[in-house]
């Protein structure tokens, strides 16, 4: 009886698009024009929802469920983010990201310094696997040298997701190119070489823009850095030795620890190099501090105090604060019904190619923006589309790259979205400011689609 209830409550095809279309109204009054955060506008759709579910008959139990089933998918993201904080602390704390950063200063120029950086966190980030933790490590470090070298800090940012985002596409590593691969029922290196037909034209034609971009500064004056650089070596162990944690990060990721125990076994050892560091002159109880509130220091550089002080549990809360109330949004689509009215209407009577693939890519972008978590982005259009994709003759490979490249790597530029707070937070650069020039997460939806309609590169399954 209670069954038949929520099926009776389940809205009708308009009724969901209106209630998405009317969300997105809110969240672009409320972010855009109002130029608010994210909390305020999704706590008042929130409640319009439950008002909503209310009049159409849902229960409370039902309601309250909703909230269980969109948080407990950010468990596992969350927990990350706390060790991510701990990381940062110490990371800056013992020099780790100061050396980072004046190696940096050494090896880069200014005019080809956004290209550097994108091919740099890129290459690295294929090792490693993880988006997350390339931004919140090598990513600070750019920043750093970028801030210092007057360049706009969007535009680093932007240098620093893209490449973060092509690794986490393309390595082996990347929990959400399994996950894709797991989805679409493909061989895992078969998805991956089935995802350069989007992939490398989206990162040859980002690297392109990134180098025109570049070549309109200046040379930044020499003073500036070298004060910098100065400003470093008198306060942090500037040493190669400042190295090993992240060789630790390919090492860990080599050989396929997880992200937990990979940041628990990072944080332990470089509290170990600065206890043993004869130039330590941190105690035990002001290390633990760092992992809990930061770092903080106060040097004769305003731009070196602005960079550097950061990190910490506590620097993730806010993140961590939106990323619920965003998850908890997102239960309630999911629970009440309206994400899979909408997606059925989607993934049924296609038949072409070029709109399977188009509605399976808006519909993973559709999921990135109304829930806001990369995982579902992934799991939801995968799970709905997978039949249409073999009654229309497509591969597994063709479900999967259309999954990757709506979903996984548009994450990063939804304001409210799980990848999209973290990154905001970790580089201090808002979402929107910084969304124009991750140009891979926006060239990789248009190659996919330009594949669906031409069939370059669609794998087919094969006739017996």
């Amino acid at each position: 009886m209670k069954e038949k209830k929520k099926q009776n409550a389940q809205p009708k095809l308009g009724e969901a698009v209106l209630i998405l279309m009317l969300m997105l109204v809110i969240m672009g009054i409320g972010i855009i024009a109002l130029k608010l955060t994210p909390v305020v506008p999704i706590l008042t759709i929130i409640l319009s929802l439950i008002l909503w579910a209310r009049f159409r008959g849902f229960s409370w139990d039902e309601i309250d469920d909703s909230f269980v089933v969109g948080i407990k998918n950010g468990i596992i993201p969350l927990f990350i983010f706390l060790l991510i904080g701990s990381l940062i602390g110490v990371w800056i704390m013992s020099g780790v990201i100061p050396t980072l950063m004046v190696y940096g200063f050494n090896i880069l120029s200014i005019r080809w310094f956004l290209p550097s950086v994108f091919l740099m966190c890129a290459f690295i980030g294929s090792f490693i696997g993880s988006a997350f933790t390339i931004i919140s490590t090598v990513g600070i470090a750019a920043m750093g040298i970028g801030i210092t070298m007057g360049i706009n800090p969007a535009m680093v940012a932007g240098a620093v997701v893209s490449g973060a985002v092509f690794s986490d596409k393309m390595s082996p590593l990347s929990a959400t190119t399994n996950l894709a691969s797991a989805i679409a029922g493909d061989d895992l290196y078969g998805h991956i070489k089935n995802l350069m037909w989007s992939t490398i034209p989206a990162f040859v034609l980002s690297l392109v823009m990134f180098t025109i971009l570049g070549g309109g500064h200046k040379e930044a004056s020499l003073s500036k850095i070298t004060e910098t650089i100065n400003v470093l070596n008198a306060n942090f162990t500037i040493s190669i030795w400042m190295l090993i944690p992240v060789l630790l990060l390919l090492v860990c990721a080599w050989t396929k620890i997880p992200t937990v125990p990979t940041l628990f076994i990072n944080i332990l050892v470089t509290i170990f190099m600065m206890m043993v560091n004869p130039n330590n002159h941190y105690s035990f109880a002001k290390i633990a501090d760092v992992m809990q509130n930061g770092f903080k220091i106060k040097t004769s550089s305003a731009e070196v105090n602005q960079i550097l002080n950061r990190g910490g549990i506590v620097s993730m809360t806010d993140t961590m604060t939106l990323i619920i109330i965003a998850l908890a949004l997102g239960g309630l689509l999911i629970n009440l019904g309206i994400i899979e009215t909408v997606m059925k209407r989607f993934s049924t009577h296609i038949k072409s190619h070029g709109r399977l693939v188009l509605s399976t890519v808006l519909t993973a972008i559709g999921v990135n923006i109304f829930i806001g978590e990369e995982y579902l982005s992934v799991i939801l259009p995968g799970t709905a589309f997978k039949k249409s994709y073999e009654e229309a003759g497509l591969a597994p490979e063709a479900l999967g790259r259309s999954l990757e490249d709506g979903g996984a790597v548009i994450n990063y530029l939804v304001p409210w979205g799980v990848a999209g707070v973290f990154v905001a937070n970790t580089l201090n650069v808002p979402t929107l400011e910084y969304l124009p020039f991750v140009f891979f997460s926006l060239l990789c939806p248009v190659f996919s689609i330009l594949s669906g309609f031409t069939g370059i590169g669609l794998k087919k399954l094969k006739k017996n």
